[in-house]
């Protein structure tokens, strides 16, 4: 495959297309393990409170996406980042990130966060490093019950 028919799309605000929100569900459940079983209607919600948001499309396909939350001075996180298994290997993801950090809402920020479980090696071939001195998480949801210490250090 090659990345001719490949395009990028930078959003801002609420989307409205039920349809893209659909293949953004399915692009979760095929390809990010973390994200599985998000509805349309929470993934509205967090489109519409991030930007920028960054999106990858093959034609009509939507095959990565990305998006952040930042003051835009001190502090940003990246969240979602994800490329469709059939498109991986080829510097999309890269590329997806690189345009992320580059919008005006991150372009200047002190430092910019993010979480991963298994892109490690990917993210710090972008300029990230290991910070392991400066996270801390809030469990928010009362449903959402822990055994043991060992159960919530797993899902960090």
């Amino acid at each position: 495959m090659d990345n001719r028919n490949v395009r990028f799309a930078i959003h801002s605000g609420a989307i409205d297309s039920p349809g893209i929100l659909k293949q953004l569900q399915h692009l979760f459940d095929v390809a990010a393990f973390w994200a599985k079983g998000r509805t349309c209607a929470d993934l509205a919600i967090a489109w519409a409170n991030s930007e920028p948001v960054v999106t990858v499309w093959d034609g009509d396909r939507l095959i990565g996406h990305a998006r952040a939350i930042s003051d835009g001075v001190f502090r940003a996180t990246i969240w979602d980042v994800v490329i469709h298994p059939d498109y991986q290997g080829r510097g999309l993801g890269r590329k997806l990130v690189q345009t992320v950090l580059a919008h005006p809402k991150l372009a200047r920020v002190e430092r910019v966060y993010l979480t991963t479980t298994n892109q490690q090696e990917f993210y710090e071939r972008i300029g990230f490093v290991a910070n392991t001195s400066t996270t801390m998480v809030l469990y928010n949801n009362p449903s959402q019950q822990f055994s043991s210490p060992a159960e919530v250090n797993a899902l960090v």
